[in-house]
């Protein structure tokens, strides 16, 4: 592979460590190649793309100092063969799906991932991973928006309610005398 090709794929691999939201980085030593592509089958549902990293060529993309100073110690401590998701869509949803086949697949090894210019440990993947969907997450924001709302409500409606509740009470008095 000559320079110019090198430096195209490393403008390549600068493009896509932009664009995604979080870049998982893994170990897949031991990965046959079914379960490689069951790997990648199910990222793909989250619009996830799935690299094998070049060591020479990562090191190229950080050169300039562009990504950031953690990108650029993370792409440094990178050795061997690594396989790299870039979640383009839900992070969270990535983040599940290959925590889930590394618990399965030993041979996956989780090592770290970057959120932007944020280094995330393997502890921060998970913690991700564990998060509850977007609907869930946009059911509770909704939820808590709509709370004073509905207190409001409920005490607007609390009088009139009081109301009727007395009214109620001295008719049944009136109509009973004696109880």
């Amino acid at each position: 592979m000559n320079r110019t090709e090198k430096t195209q794929l490393a403008d390549d691999l600068r493009a896509r460590f932009t664009k995604a939201q979080v870049a998982f980085f893994a170990d897949f030593k031991g990965l046959t190649a079914t379960q490689a592509d069951d790997l990648r089958r199910a990222l793909r549902t989250q619009k996830t793309e799935v690299k094998v990293l070049k060591n020479n060529i990562a090191r190229l993309v950080t050169k300039d100092g562009a990504l950031g100073e953690s990108a650029k110690q993370l792409l440094d401590e990178t050795v061997g063969p690594t396989l790299v998701a870039f979640a383009n869509n839900d992070a969270a949803a990535s983040a599940k799906i290959i925590h889930k086949f590394a618990k399965e697949n030993e041979a996956l090894k989780l090592k770290d991932g970057l959120m932007g210019a944020k280094r995330l440990v393997v502890a921060d993947i998970e913690a991700l991973a564990n998060l509850p969907s977007r609907e869930v997450l946009l059911a509770k924001l909704l939820g808590t928006m709509n709370a004073p709302i509905t207190n409001f409500v409920g005490v607007l409606a609390a009088v009139p309610r009081a109301l009727v509740t007395v009214l109620s009470a001295i008719g049944e008095k009136k109509a009973n005398p004696e109880a």
